[in-house]
């Protein structure tokens, strides 16, 4: 199942999209037990556990569509190309420490 897909489907279909002056926030998970080891499965290739960026709309308690990192990078890396999918004038992004890095900033614009 391709992640991105089905909650990009989802949230069009219930037709949630953020609107100017409302606050996005933001934040990274890894899902607990995504991950496969060599000795969980015969039948499948071992492989890392999934993280998400997840995304919520703060006044009206809406989650928008996870993006899914890639799996060489982290949180980080993946946020300036969430945002920038997200981006609307007068939208309001709220993060954890993490992201308030000096070069994430310089990326963001």
């Amino acid at each position: 199942m391709d992640y991105q897909d089905y909650s990009r489907c989802l949230a069009e279909f219930l037709e949630i999209e953020p609107e100017v002056g409302e606050t996005i926030a933001m934040d990274g998970k890894v899902l607990k037990g995504s991950y496969l080891r060599e000795d969980d499965n015969l039948h499948c290739q071992p492989h890392p556990a999934i993280m998400l960026a997840s995304a919520y709309i703060v006044e009206r308690g809406l989650t928008l569509p996870a993006y899914e990192v890639e799996r060489q990078t982290n949180e980080i890396t993946a946020l300036p190309d969430f945002i920038e999918q997200l981006a609307l004038k007068g939208v309001v992004f709220a993060f954890d420490t993490i992201n308030t890095q000096k070069n994430l900033s310089a990326d963001c614009g």
